[in-house]
């Protein structure tokens, strides 16, 4: 799987571990920076692996700061992305399998990163099932293109 990963200075120390995991699963992992403990401002960062995913260069995306709200809120600005705050294993699940998440949100402040393992894993691990779940994404894209028409 191709996935792209981006975080803060707050997230860094976790983006490292979770992407050194995801390697060794033999996953594709396409780091978007930041490659420090400098602050710097997060939107960008999360903004850059939400393009990454809408445009197909990457399956999913993985976003990382210190609550990984802010990281979240920036990465669904991206027009198509579907950015979810993942805290647990059940929080993950459901992002993937009702939401069709394509972008995990985490916060280095409040995971272990034994933990925050786990959560990546099982959003990997799930798809979307489809169904009545359907209906809802199709209501989001049109509120999506509502807008983006004004």
């Amino acid at each position: 799987m191709r996935i792209a990963i981006g975080s803060d200075h707050a997230g860094f120390a976790l983006k490292s571990v979770v992407a050194e995991h995801l390697r060794d699963l033999g996953h594709h992992v396409e780091d978007l920076g930041t490659h420090s403990t400098e602050p710097v401002d997060y939107p960008v960062y999360c903004s850059a692996v939400a393009r990454k995913v809408v445009k197909g260069a990457a399956d999913l995306g993985i976003v990382i700061g210190g609550s990984g709200q802010g990281e979240q809120i920036s990465a669904n600005k991206v027009r198509g992305a579907r950015a979810a705050l993942c805290p647990d294993e059940y929080t993950a699940r459901l992002a993937r399998l009702h939401n069709d998440a394509n972008v995990c949100a985490l916060g280095a402040r409040v995971l272990a990163p034994e933990y925050a393992l786990a959560i990546v894993d099982t959003f990997l691990s799930e798809s979307f099932e489809g169904g009545r779940h359907v209906a809802r994404l199709e209501e989001i894209r049109a509120i999506e293109d509502e807008e983006a028409a004004k």
